[in-house]
């Protein structure tokens, strides 16, 4: 059975309702799949930059710097072996290792869902008719923000999450750039690492239908 939710504008003033459903913001809230998919997508964000030389990356040594036999001294073969100094490094970072951890795309969904149905439960996501603002200025986006969440003017941060469509998204994505805590997404890059990450989510009206259609292969199965 579908959700009814109400539907607001910028003046906070109700203006409708939306079907929300229960396949998307009605799941029971699973701490585990959560933290796996948080963890995957932390690491899939790594670059492995730190690298150290091995002994065939090391410059020099081509030539064994003495005999094998006859002069007292240990055998070496190269002076870039890692017993010498200024030779390669034994099992150093390298770059190219690989940091992913896949993790496939309906336990994804299943988690993202997860999240979206807890933060409904405790009243964190508002569900707008509009988030569009006339030009991509800074000021007409914090103003908006102001407004709806009633922040002091000495407040610098709103912690929110706006997920907005087509044009609205670009526009609002350029405003906010400058905002701290503050981040423009379109539906379908909607994940669970931002919606963790951001107190309040404002969802535009238009946009649950975009985030539905990702749970096609969820509700055939």
């Amino acid at each position: 059975m579908p959700l009814k939710v109400k539907v607001i504008n910028r003046e906070k003033k109700e203006v409708g309702e939306i079907e929300l459903p229960e396949v998307v913001f009605a799941r029971p809230w699973n701490a585990d799949l959560v933290h796996q998919v948080v963890v995957s997508q932390m690491a899939n964000r790594r670059k492995p930059w730190a690298h150290a030389k091995g002994r065939s990356e090391v410059s020099g040594g081509g030539r064994k710097p003495w005999r094998q036999k006859g002069t007292g001294r240990a055998r070496h073969g190269s002076i870039r072996s890692p017993l010498w100094k200024g030779g390669g490094v034994t099992h150093g970072p390298l770059k190219d290792r690989v940091l992913e951890k896949k993790i496939n795309r309906k336990m994804r969904l299943a988690a993202l869902a997860s999240v979206l149905s807890r933060k409904l439960r405790e009243e964190e996501i508002t569900f707008f008719d509009t988030l569009e603002i006339a030009q991509p200025k800074t000021k007409q986006v914090w103003e908006m923000l102001q407004k709806i969440l009633s922040l002091s003017p000495k407040r610098k941060k709103a912690d929110v999450l706006l997920v907005a469509v087509g044009e609205h998204a670009r526009v609002l994505t350029r405003a906010a750039r400058n905002l701290q805590k503050t981040k423009v997404l379109p539906p379908r890059m909607l994940n669970v690492y931002d919606a963790l990450n951001f107190k309040r989510i404002f969802i535009e009206k238009e946009a649950v239908q975009e985030i539905v259609a990702r749970y096609r292969c969820m509700q055939r199965s």
